[in-house]
């Protein structure tokens, strides 16, 4: 009834000529009834659900007496493996390339990962990216006729707006609730590295996650993450990353094959009303920097200890937790423009953002002949930019075509690659053929086959 009240309240002040013109009319009725029918019709076909399963060790220490029982050599612990499966939600971002954006919770640790549209079809989904610290992950599907949604501007968001949760809930089936914008810039929660949180009174439970959460417009404002409620039931507070934030994380997923988080090099805490006074700061909101570390971004830039950073690129911040969530979502190499209060004086500093600690990825994801390596971007000794091989399982496919660790990838059938992104992609391109990879080991190059 509530939610009939509000729309009808705003029904009451609106002409009827400019009916038209509101998403949530449906013009086609006899009656003009308020409805998101019409938008939904369009967005939901962009939501999927996901499936995905996997292997997962199972660790138990062997009792001591069999351990007197079979000797000193008996081992410690017996390690069982066991399937498992989740399931959940994602968006289509990109209904060309087949896209789709997931929480990274959902697929992590998985071998498989299914997406069934709404339409009924089903599709084996490959990892091209994720990121356990900011919770996002990319997939991609080779199917035709795909909806994606549009993004909207997450930083234009006022507590308020409509919030529309579309997912698949307990993996019943699809599901759209509706609700408002009940806070922004949530942070400080622990549920994630970085936070930076929509919170959203649309009900949102288990198998929600990696589902949208859209305007009146249809436009995507958020990947629901998670909720706070007893037993992991909803009580109307529910977590989505931004579109904003999400994108910024694709794009470098998209560009680099893994995700290249900012970092300023300082160390801060929240300013509240108690810091404000002791300071004599004229706001109770921001991050005060405690340290400054040599060698860093923050220092290059000329930033101090005492410093209040109020905003970040003409948009204040509250927290010390969002200031970090802002500048590790721009991305190494990107400028953000900092608000400072210095000495009671107000001044913008630009800081040229180092690169933070980045993701490693699973290279079985991007062709089986590299199973069991992990890859990330690196250099050769000689400062050549390639992709190194950061740790290799004995006896693993990826070892057996003679792959060590320590070994940059700089080639793939005599065509240069500089960081996974081009690993990825040129792999692709010659999926169905014979790769030779092009490696620098130590100061020495050599040529790998995979048939």
């Amino acid at each position: 009834m509530l939610k009939v009240s509000v729309l009808g309240a705003c029904l009451a002040l609106t002409p009827l000529s400019s009916q038209a013109a509101l998403p949530w009319f449906d013009n086609d009725d006899k009656q003009t009834m308020p409805t998101l029918a019409p938008m939904l019709e369009k967005a939901t076909p962009a939501v999927v659900n996901i499936s995905a399963s996997g292997m997962k060790q199972n660790r138990q220490r062997v009792p001591d007496v069999f351990r007197y029982f079979f000797g000193p050599n008996a081992p410690r612990e017996q390690i069982q493996e066991k399937p498992f499966q989740t399931a959940g939600s994602g968006v289509i971002i990109d209904a060309k390339k087949g896209y789709v954006v997931t929480n990274h919770h959902v697929i992590a640790d998985t071998d498989k990962v299914l997406i069934t549209l709404k339409d009924g079809r089903q599709f084996e989904a490959k990892k091209l990216g994720s990121d356990s610290e900011s919770d996002v992950a990319l997939l991609q599907i080779d199917a035709e006729n795909l909806t994606d949604l549009p993004l909207a501007n997450s930083d234009k968001l006022r507590v308020g707006d409509f919030a529309i949760a579309i997912g698949n809930p307990f993996a019943i089936g699809q599901t759209v609730t509706s609700g408002i914008v009940s806070a922004l810039g949530r942070s400080g929660l622990g549920i994630e590295g970085y936070e930076n949180f929509i919170q959203t009174d649309a009900a949102i439970n288990s198998g929600n996650s990696g589902g949208a959460l859209v305007n009146l417009n249809g436009e995507l404002i958020g990947i629901n993450t998670a909720i706070l409620g007893p037993n992991g039931g909803n009580v109307g507070i529910g977590f989505a990353i931004p579109s904003n934030m999400m994108k910024n994380f694709v794009d470098q997923i998209l560009e680099y094959g893994e995700v290249r988080r900012g970092v300023l090099g300082i160390t801060g805490e929240n300013i509240d009303a108690g810091v404000a006074k002791a300071l004599k700061l004229p706001t109770s909101k921001g991050a005060l920097v405690r340290q400054v570390f040599e060698g860093t971004a923050a220092e290059e830039a000329g930033i101090k200890p005492g410093d209040a950073i109020i905003s970040v690129n003409g948009r204040s911040i509250e927290t010390f937790f969002e200031l970090r969530a802002k500048i590790g979502t721009m991305g190494a190499g990107n400028t953000a423009k900092l608000g400072i209060i210095r000495d009671g004086e107000e001044m913008t500093i630009n800081v040229k953002l180092r690169e933070a600690e980045g993701g490693n990825v699973i290279a079985s994801n991007m062709h089986p002949a590299l199973e069991g390596s992990e890859l990330g971007n690196g250099k050769t000794k000689a400062g050549e930019k390639g992709v190194l091989v950061k740790t290799l399982e004995d006896r693993s496919p990826a070892a057996i075509i003679g792959l060590e660790e320590g070994d940059v990838i700089i080639g793939v059938n005599r065509e240069r690659v500089e960081n996974l992104a081009d690993l990825r992609e040129k792999l692709d391109e010659h999926k169905n053929n014979i790769i030779a990879l092009n490696i620098v080991r130590g100061r020495t190059q050599l040529y790998l086959v995979i048939r």
